[in-house]
């Protein structure tokens, strides 16, 4: 039986991930790094420093990924006024609000998610928001996920835990609960 719902944000909750497509189009760009569309999306969850790392290492680009990442982030704020819901997850969330404990485990820093959580007018669906601040290991570590649980007070093999990637896909059955991968749900079916 499931006591407490998690969910992932960009992409789950929120359609944001084209926006920070664009942000990483900028950013790419500046730094002379390359990174394809399919990649990103692929790479969707891991915190924009652990990115900006392997795209140096790999592509021999020395910068400091700490400083970039928040170049990305100052690209991204600024087009969250555009993001949208993601109503087929968000009904979800309405639809068990009040009645089981939720949180959102994000990849996401703290700032930018409350930010858009606060735009799309969900932010008090949620009794704890945990984000890549909170954690030392990173999806597909379960580890964002077993703190969410933590914080609502619910055994994780008493949570469902809703994602839009495969590294997140990952972590929620690393961390023993139940995964529901929102690509699923936002399937229309072929006529």
């Amino acid at each position: 039986m499931i006591k407490g719902i998690i969910f992932d944000c960009d992409g789950t909750l929120a359609d944001t991930m084209p926006l920070h497509w664009r942000a990483w189009q900028t950013i790419t760009s500046r730094h002379q790094l390359r990174l394809a569309e399919q990649q990103f999306y692929a790479l969707g969850g891991v915190p924009s420093r652990d990115i900006l790392k392997m795209l140096s290492r790999e592509q021999g680009v020395a910068l400091d990924a700490l400083a970039v990442a928040r170049e990305k982030e100052a690209e991204y704020l600024p087009l969250i006024a555009q993001v949208e819901p993601i109503n087929a997850v968000v009904g979800v969330a309405r639809e068990h609000y009040g009645k089981i404990p939720m949180a959102v485990a994000s990849g996401g820093t703290r700032h930018v998610i409350e930010h858009v959580l606060e735009h799309l007018g969900i932010r008090h669906l949620f009794d704890a928001v945990v984000t890549t601040e909170d954690v030392v290991n990173q999806k597909p570590a379960p580890d964002i996920f077993l703190e969410a649980a933590r914080r609502i007070g619910v055994l994780p093999k008493y949570c469902r835990a809703y994602e839009d990637t495969d590294l997140g896909i990952q972590a929620i059955r690393a961390a023993g609960m139940e995964a529901v991968d929102v690509r699923h749900l936002l399937r229309t079916p072929s006529s």
